[in-house]
């Protein structure tokens, strides 16, 4: 009995599935340590900033209470994308039994250029991070010194870019304690994570986890490690471009978010009039930001 071409299509695909899903799991997600990660269901979604009250007033004996207004401000949209990338394998080299070097050597390549594709876009968040034309939901770029809000301004930017030190570093984690909300209300946040490029993780290091000051012969402690600063530590990102340029995640809801809407898919079929055997992966999401509250950054100098 002949062997149909559907047949043979079936008789690869376990091959080929396996050895995709193993090559692609070996990747580090980085990405996963900056964006809080949400399913979508529809082709984009919308965020809504929302505005509190304003603090209270006294209210004057026999005088009627105050109102106050709570608004919408600005909406953060987040466009899905499709990634799609795909292979053939000719007749002739499945017929000459070139299929094992073949389709471990393509399956490995397309397993990584979809790893590094997804990497790049999370990363372009940040690596965009100070770049006007990629205005956030609020008219400005995700890391600034004037967000606009109803009550004025705040800022998640140094005032004056520096390079990673101890004096940026805390000054950075005094600008995040001193977060406004739309109306003008103090905010609790806390820097959480320290999210650098690969040129910077022994500086980091030696100012996250030095029980005494860095550079000095003075016998001080290190007081971003004594009082337990950026709790979750540093993450390397080695899809940041910017050398020196660095960023601490806050614990502010709502910042840096990727939606998925498919998870990553791989089909295979083979073709009639070519004999060739097709492979093709395909994933949709998206990787952007709400609240700029989430984040903070300095592009160094």
């Amino acid at each position: 009995m002949a062997i149909s071409r559907a047949q043979l299509v079936k008789e690869l695909e376990p091959g080929l599935n396996a050895l995709f899903g193993l090559e692609y799991k070996q990747y580090a997600n980085e990405a996963a340590e900056i964006f809080d990660s949400e399913s979508s269901d529809r082709a984009f979604e919308e965020e809504v900033m929302l505005s509190g009250f304003g603090n209270a007033s006294v209210k004057p004996e026999g005088q009627g209470v105050s109102y106050d207004d709570a608004q919408e401000t600005f909406t953060a949209r987040y466009t899905n994308e499709t990634i799609a990338l795909a292979f053939a394998i000719t007749e002739e080299a499945i017929e000459d039994n070139l299929y094992d070097r073949l389709a471990s050597r393509y399956t490995k390549a397309l397993a990584r250029s979809m790893a590094n594709t997804k990497q790049t876009k999370g990363a372009a968040v940040l690596n965009n991070a100070f770049d006007g034309t990629y205005a956030g939901g609020d008219g400005v770029e995700l890391c600034s010194t004037a967000h606009p809000t109803l009550s004025g301004t705040f800022a998640n930017e140094l005032a004056t870019a520096a390079d990673l030190n101890e004096t940026s570093l805390e000054q950075a984690l005094i600008d995040i304690a001193a977060f406004t909300d739309e109306r003008g209300l103090k905010v609790a946040a806390r820097g959480m994570k320290l999210i650098i490029p690969s040129n910077l993780q022994f500086t980091a290091d030696r100012l996250m986890n030095s029980k005494g000051r860095v550079g000095t012969a003075d016998n001080d402690i290190n007081a971003i490690n004594n009082m337990g600063m950026i709790p979750e530590g540093y993450t390397v990102n080695h899809y940041l471009v910017d050398t020196d340029a660095f960023f601490i995640k806050t614990d502010v809801p709502n910042g840096l978010k990727h939606f998925t809407r498919s998870p990553i898919k791989t089909t295979m079929e083979g073709d009639f009039d070519t004999g060739n055997v097709r492979y093709k992966a395909r994933e949709r999401y998206v990787f952007g930001f709400s609240d700029p509250r989430g984040i903070f950054g300095s592009p160094g100098v």
